[in-house]
């Protein structure tokens, strides 16, 4: 896949975040959950059960300077699917792979999924609206693609590995294209690097969402 394919195909990203998030991703951008918790100075085990273990509920963090944030939860994640689903890794080191990743949905549909999601549509969201092309110009050798729900082992736990996540150059587009019949379902998610300090540069939109629709808008 090139990066125009990708921003044609694209051409708005969506991340869905805690529904009180926006003012901390204003000051601090958008951080991958590793990235949140070296700004939290956060170490040891309590870190490393947020880091390399299923989180079964959202989790709060706290901070002298910089306040509170919420770390979301694994839900849509088992421990024994994970473990089916796993070709060359162990859960752990999964974990610890998407925790360094700030990830994106490359569709409406895909974002309305998990807003409708059991665990999730009784509540509001944050929904951050993004330019593809301008995110990708900046972060084209940050970005991986993946032809999966990373974070999902529910209902099937798909197989995954260290070749689930591509960088653009070498996403097998094609190829997904032809297994889904459809361009658009040849991608499931886009992932930045650590984070996205500059997120402010690209966003089209921020609103509030939930199963039913939008609530309210915070920029735009």
């Amino acid at each position: 896949m090139n990066a125009e394919e990708l921003i044609s195909t694209f051409p708005r990203l969506y991340h869905m975040a805690h529904v009180k998030a926006w003012p901390g991703i204003k000051h601090h951008g958008l951080l991958s959950t590793s990235a949140l918790l070296d700004l939290f100075e956060m170490r040891g085990s309590s870190r490393e059960a947020l880091e390399a273990n299923r989180r079964n509920d959202s989790i709060t963090v706290r901070h002298k300077r910089y306040g509170e944030a919420v770390i979301r939860d694994n839900k849509p994640m088992d421990d024994a699917g994970l473990v089916r689903a796993l070709t060359d890794m162990t859960p752990e080191q999964w974990y610890r792979t998407l925790n360094r990743k700030v990830f994106f949905w490359p569709t409406e549909e895909r974002l309305n999924r998990l807003l409708t999601a059991r665990f999730n549509r009784s509540d509001n969201h944050c929904v951050i609206t993004v330019n593809t092309r301008r995110l990708v110009s900046d972060y084209h050798d940050k970005i991986w693609l993946c032809p999966i729900n990373s974070g999902a082992t529910k209902p099937m736990p798909q197989p995954r590995g260290t070749q689930t996540f591509r960088r653009i150059c070498d996403y097998p587009f094609n190829d997904w294209s032809r297994k889904r019949r459809s361009c658009i379902k040849a991608v499931a998610e886009l992932a930045v690097d650590y984070s996205v300090p500059n997120v402010r540069d690209y966003v089209e939109r921020v609103t509030v969402r939930n199963s039913t629709g939008v609530v309210r808008t915070l920029s735009r």
